[in-house]
């Protein structure tokens, strides 16, 4: 065997014996050794997948045709990004956000009604901050509701509160600061009217006739000073009213003001026009322009009957003697509220003898009052205080020489006691001269409506 046999030996597997004519030639060597190395190349190509999973861009594939080059990327999907924690959030829609209604509880504040709705301390500042338009915010009453617009950042984007059935409180959030707006809502005025005759009592010739007690308290108010309802009032008297009415969205509010009225008592009649005049007063006067209101209340307490009239030889229930009696005495339930017939000043207030807690008031330089037996004087009544006509200055008592409870009231005029039921009262200030033509204008088309309301009343009585 030649040397290149041994080379080509395997003893191993005993390869070394070869059938003659099958020897490699050269050729073959190079053959062999170029497949060798093919697959060595190959091999060594190969990407390591540990190396491969380190990679962060995915594998790119090139296909070639016989014009170009495309490349083609196949990327892996990647996760969604995240906003960085120091980025502004995109903002939302303006005035975006859910309508959530809160109804105000008792002894909740503007404050508590935000903490529950999550809204900030700041926002409330801001809010409060905006000037008097928001001050119907410091005052909430139970019942009260709020509309609040609030985004998905706990973000207010307006309020709405409806003060009363005229107003409504706006608040906006224009993406900087808060801006206010008062909306005003006007009532429709409507004029009605009612008659009635009395049978038994005003209040239920009123009710009879469709009137709302505070449409008969003030028709009772503005007769006050020339008619006693408690003793006047007769069968068969009768009255007439033209008053408004306020309207909302198609619904009566309320009744507004009498514009006109007549009152007829004992065959007498009474009228009164409201009137406005240029400075802003309004007043009711008569037709021929004088002040209805007059400068003295005639009585002054809600009472239930007179129990001793003005006399001068009265029997005294205590003293058994007679003894004038100067005065009127108002039988009352005991704490019923006096009143101050007129403006003046208190100049005296304190024990008085029979009289017991008394005030006395003085009205100007001619006239004074005395109200008598008190129980007790109201609080800051002093001497020398000034009062209005109206304000209640004490309440009935039976202090004194008294066998009750009520009050004992004296009408002097330049120190000379007066009947206080039938004593002419001074008139108010009349109507100044130089609005009375603008009156008797203004007047003219409501005395026409009495007028025919009148005769239509007159009409229906005559066909019954």
């Amino acid at each position: 065997m030649d040397r290149q046999q041994l080379i080509r030996c395997d003893y191993k597997t005993d390869r070394c014996k070869t059938k003659p004519g099958h020897s490699l030639h050269y050729h073959h060597w190079l053959i062999l050794a170029g497949i060798i190395l093919g697959i060595g190349l190959i091999l060594g190509a190969a990407p390591d997948p540990a190396k491969a999973n380190r990679n962060d861009q995915p594998p790119r594939m090139t296909v070639k045709t016989a014009t170009d080059t495309t490349k083609l990327s196949y990327n892996l999907p990647l996760p969604k990004a995240v906003t960085p924690p120091n980025s502004a959030p995109e903002p939302l829609p303006k005035n975006s956000g859910k309508w959530r209604s809160a109804t105000v509880k008792p002894g909740d504040s503007l404050s508590l009604i935000f903490n529950r709705h999550g809204l900030s301390p700041r926002q409330l500042q801001n809010i409060l901050a905006l000037g008097p338009d928001t001050a119907a915010l410091h005052h909430l009453y139970p019942g009260d509701t709020l509309k609040l617009q609030i985004d998905d950042r706990q973000q207010l984007q307006k309020l709405i509160y409806d003060i009363d059935e005229n107003r409504t409180l706006k608040i906006n959030w224009n993406g900087a600061d808060y801006q206010t707006r008062l909306v005003n809502h006007p009532p429709t005025k409507r004029i009605n009217y009612s008659t009635a005759t009395i049978r038994s009592s005003l209040f239920l010739a009123a009710q009879r006739a469709g009137l709302s007690d505070n449409i008969t308290m003030e028709l009772a108010a503005i007769f006050g000073w020339d008619v006693d309802f408690a003793l006047d009032i007769r069968a068969g008297d009768s009255f007439t009213v033209v008053y408004e009415e306020l309207y909302l969205n198609g619904e009566k509010l309320r009744d507004g003001d009498i514009l006109a009225a007549e009152f007829n008592n004992r065959g007498k009649t009474y009228r009164a026009i409201r009137y406005q005049d240029p400075r802003g007063r309004t007043e009711y006067y008569s037709p021929d322009g004088k002040n209805m209101r007059k400068a003295f209340l005639r009585t002054p307490v809600a009472f239930t009957r007179i129990s001793s009239r003005f006399s001068l030889g009265r029997r005294h229930p205590i003293l058994h003697h007679i003894r004038a009696h100067k005065g009127v005495d108002y039988a009352a339930p005991r704490g019923t509220p006096i009143k101050a017939t007129g403006d003046g000043k208190i100049v005296f207030r304190g024990r008085k003898g029979g009289y017991g807690n008394a005030i006395i008031i003085q009205h100007g330089g001619r006239y004074s009052t005395l109200y008598a037996h008190m129980s007790r004087f109201a609080r800051s009544m002093r001497t020398g205080r000034r009062v209005r006509q109206g304000q209640v200055i004490g309440y009935v008592g039976s202090t004194g020489l008294a066998t009750g409870p009520h009050l004992h009231y004296e009408f002097r005029i330049n120190g000379v006691h007066h009947n206080p039921l039938t004593v002419r009262l001074p008139d108010a200030s009349p109507l100044p001269r130089k609005y009375r033509r603008d009156f008797q204008a203004k007047a003219a088309p409501y005395l026409a409506q009495l007028d025919l309301l009148r005769r239509n009343m007159l009409a229906m009585k005559n066909t019954d």
